[in-house]
């Protein structure tokens, strides 16, 4: 009896017994050629076909693709000199410039992207607005209350009293931090800036009870010397 005359379970049960030689023939190649179970016989190659699979369902190759091409510096003549600005900017630019010329398609689309982008500007800002009066009402409603009770009110940061509000032209300016580290760097400015009054006012007495030409000298460099260093500081932290 041959192993083809085997029934195919027998067949699998006796290729595995070990020590078995292993058979050579149609499609049996040599023990040391044949690929090994679970382990790839191209580990570097790329899977066979993978050129040809569409991507998947989360991937955006043709996206990316079109933000790489918008973003790409180009050279473009600028006068008389050549200059490299992204693709998109260069086609934004060519559109403005042939609706400067009359192109009424140009101008419309030009017309239309411009006027998409300040209403999502406004719309934008107008949200920020509303916040910026919700906070500073709110909170100048609970200092008043604090003070009302006799409690030491709260100090918020940004502090109501530094948001400064133009509604004529909806303008909001914040003059004082508007985060907890720029506290801490606005607190070490406007102790610098005390210190450095105090000391103007050290050197100012001084100067008045001293006869030293030399020390006089001395004392007034030191004062123009605070005065920079106050005007620097005041600069980056109002009074």
């Amino acid at each position: 009896m041959t192993d083809d005359d085997l029934p195919k379970k027998t067949k699998k049960l006796k290729n595995n017994m070990p020590g078995r030689s292993y058979e050579v023939g149609y499609c049996k190649p040599p023990e040391a050629t044949r690929f090994v179970k679970g382990k790839s016989g191209n580990p570097k190659g790329r899977p066979k076909g993978s050129k040809n699979q569409p991507p998947a369902m989360n991937e955006e190759r043709l996206g990316d693709i079109i933000m790489q091409e918008a973003y790409r510096p180009i050279k473009l003549k600028d006068g008389a000199k050549q200059v490299r600005i992204p693709m998109a900017q260069a086609i934004v630019r060519s559109m403005a410039v042939n609706a400067a010329r009359g192109d009424l398609r140009a101008q419309k689309t030009f017309t239309e992207l411009v006027s998409k982008k300040e209403a999502k500007d406004k719309k934008v800002y107008d949200e920020f607005l509303k916040t910026m009066i919700d906070y500073k009402v709110g909170w100048e409603d609970e200092i008043k209350r604090c003070k009302l009770m006799g409690i030491t009110p709260p100090d918020p940061i940004p502090h109501p009293d530094h948001i400064k509000i133009d509604f004529s032209t909806g303008q909001v300016l914040i003059t004082g931090p508007f985060t907890p580290e720029e506290k801490v760097r606005w607190d070490k400015i406007k102790d610098r800036k005390i210190a450095g009054r105090e000391a103007i006012e050290t050197y100012e007495q001084e100067i008045r009870s001293s006869k030293d030409e030399g020390y006089i000298k001395f004392l007034e460099d030191e004062i123009a010397f605070e005065k920079f260093i106050i005007s620097i500081l005041s600069k980056a932290v109002p009074d």
